[in-house]
């Protein structure tokens, strides 16, 4: 185990390709022959596979690769009292959008009812099983409270139930803040929360669809910036928080494009997180010159390595480019991952587990040479 607090020289984002026997199993609890206590025992075995794999590569945050979700966000603010998920028609459609339309239609988060936790939280027994498998540092991944209302903004959210949008978004961080209590109740010291809305306001594109749902995308990162803060707000010193920001990844596909500086400024200096996870595999994320925003004592995990092919990057090339960030910022403040997970939902990305365990050992080895005599 590192003496090192999260995040680590050498991470990961945290979801790994699930096994197919998993899936197969997944589809049968679908059709109702199995029993949801009949699939868990099959997660459990998958999982314990997992941590060894992670362990076996040098990794010192280790997940249960989220093999207990369908999607990294949907299952999670699903079990959230007060919100269920519809698929949002096509613009235009006005209730006239085809069967076919329909199924390839994003899911919104729809609130319908004042939001409240579930009796004993949704990951804290998730938490503990993963924690008693390993001496590593187990990581626990959430989606990010924004992740409730990007996508449907004020019209997705019940005005009977929420009159004004202060107290939605004083009820979501309050939330988050009894999860992140039940977590640190249960061990949990590393918590990684997922967030593909802060990049996607890097795209001009995105821009304009938060614009069509009456937001304002250069007021967004700020007021994102306030919800994260108030959702951490109360965790101890001893609980590392990070946030990964995504432009897409499901089954190796990418919805976003665009550098950071839109949003950089203020996401790196108002959000109070001990570390970011940034996306920075191809160009499709810029340059390092955001980096010069980032204020001493935060972290940045350069996600130099692609999990959407399998082509293993060479170690002279992700060196450079690490010395290239390190003309922006502080060496001491960078640590390397891939990109994004191997799994963003059940169906995986267009990778093998070779091709997975070889990155995220390139990740490790790499990272050694980068800063040797850490762990």
């Amino acid at each position: 185990m590192s003496n090192r607090k999260p995040p680590f020289r050498a991470d990961h984002v945290g979801s790994l390709l699930r096994p197919p026997e998993l899936l197969a199993m997944r589809d049968k609890r679908n059709e109702g022959e199995i029993s949801a206590e009949e699939l868990r025992e099959h997660e459990n075995a998958a999982i314990k596979d997992a941590v060894k794999l992670q362990e076996s590569v040098g990794l010192h945050a280790v997940t249960d690769g989220e093999y207990r979700r369908a999607s990294f966000h949907i299952d999670f603010i699903n079990k959230l009292n007060g919100v269920e998920f519809k698929r949002m028609q096509p613009e235009g459609s006005e209730g006239k959008a085809s069967k076919e339309d329909l199924e390839k239609a994003p899911f919104v988060a729809v609130i319908s009812d004042r939001l409240s936790l579930p009796d004993g939280g949704v990951e804290a027994e998730n938490f503990r099983f993963i924690n008693n498998l390993t001496n590593q540092t187990a990581k626990i991944t959430i989606p990010s409270p924004t992740m409730t209302h990007f996508r449907g903004g004020r019209e997705a959210i019940s005005r009977q139930a929420y009159p004004d949008m202060d107290g939605f978004f004083a009820d979501l961080a309050r939330v988050y803040r009894e999860e992140l209590a039940g977590l640190y109740e249960a061990g949990c010291r590393y918590v990684q929360i997922d967030d593909t809305n802060l990049a996607y306001l890097c795209d001009e594109n995105m821009r304009d669809g938060v614009r069509k749902i009456g937001e304002d995308p250069d007021a967004l990162p700020k007021t994102y910036a306030a919800l994260i803060n108030d959702a951490i707000g109360e965790r101890p010193d001893d609980m590392a928080v990070c946030i990964h920001m995504c432009r897409g990844n499901a089954q190796s596909q990418w919805f976003a494009s665009g550098g950071y500086e839109p949003i950089a400024e203020k996401i790196f200096n108002l959000t109070d997180v001990d570390g970011f996870f940034l996306e920075y595999d191809d160009e499709r994320s810029g340059d390092f010159s955001p980096l010069r925003f980032v204020p001493k004592g935060k972290t940045i995990v350069l996600g130099l390595v692609t999990t959407k092919r399998g082509e293993l990057e060479k170690p002279n090339d992700l060196k450079r480019r690490v010395d290239e960030a390190a003309t922006y910022m502080p060496m001491d403040q960078i640590c390397l991952s891939p990109q994004c997970g191997f799994s963003s939902n059940a169906v995986g990305n267009l990778v093998t587990v070779d091709d997975e365990i070889a990155k995220l050992r390139l990740v490790v080895e790499t990272a050694k040479d980068l800063w040797p005599g850490e762990d």
